[in-house]
């Protein structure tokens, strides 16, 4: 499946359901209406090789964002890590999608782990509920 929405590209590659998420108004949000993402839905075997291959992790993660440009990027998600993972944030599978969606923005946008990063998901995720 793939949708195309302003400069927001969905490409699902897995047979896993992704959630309804605004993906596109959030990145619009964050990141500006003219910044070019695309969006990987994939399996857990290429998200460990991408993981490995990048970050020098051998595991598939849930999440990976990738900056091309200073106006476009990638992001990934895994599906089944993210479905695994959602409960021991206290979080749904979409409202953890959504906040990981969120969380790989604000890394596209130049955010580094810290508490004003933290201060910026909860404000976006507040915003997107």
């Amino acid at each position: 499946m793939k949708a195309v929405s302003n400069t927001c590209e969905i490409i699902h590659q897995t047979k896993s359901t992704l959630p309804r998420v605004p993906f596109a108004a959030i990145k619009d949000k964050i990141l500006g209406e003219k910044y070019e993402l695309s969006v990987a839905s994939v399996s857990p075997a290429q998200s460990r090789k991408l993981n490995n291959q990048f970050r020098g992790k051998d595991y598939p993660t849930n999440t990976l964002a990738f900056s091309l440009s200073k106006t476009s990027g990638e992001i990934v998600l895994q599906i089944e890590k993210i479905k695994k993972d959602a409960p021991d944030f206290d979080m749904s599978f979409t409202q953890f999608t959504k906040f990981l969606f969120i969380h790989s923005c604000l890394h596209l946008k130049g955010m580094e782990h810290s508490s004003t990063m933290e201060k910026e998901e909860r404000k976006f995720l507040k915003h997107f509920s």
